[in-house]
């Protein structure tokens, strides 16, 4: 799999609308639904993404505990990580992240932080 994106966040509907919106500009997409499902894929795949779409308040395993299992595996430390949240700016300041967008989200302000992360992998 060439570069991609991995979408991390419970809510289908925008999780969905996120994926749709990213492949239409071209890139590939690995869509899950919370943090547990995020780690199972980066331990089956070789690839990391090159960048990580992370909601913070989700079943199962929530971003802060992903980012946590994240950060503890030296291969997977450096992959930027953009907090996706409806938290308030203490919860989302908790988190170590590259970048934080708050819902609701503009689409076009995830677009170019996606295209800062992964300029050369939209194959537009």
């Amino acid at each position: 799999m060439a570069h991609y994106i991995l979408v991390i966040d419970d809510d289908n509907e925008l999780r969905e609308a996120l994926c749709d919106a990213l492949e239409v500009e071209g890139y590939q997409v690995v869509c899950v639904e919370h943090g547990a499902a995020a780690l199972d894929h980066l331990q089956s795949t070789q690839q990391p993404p090159c960048v990580i779409l992370l909601d913070l308040m989700m079943p199962v395993m929530d971003g802060r505990a992903f980012r946590e299992a994240l950060l503890e595996r030296p291969e997977l430390a450096g992959i930027p990580v953009v907090l996706i949240t409806a938290a308030g700016p203490k919860a989302a300041a908790s988190v170590s992240a590259t970048t934080i967008l708050h819902k609701p989200l503009r689409i076009n302000n995830v677009i170019d932080v996606v295209r800062e992360h992964c300029p050369d992998s939209a194959q537009a």
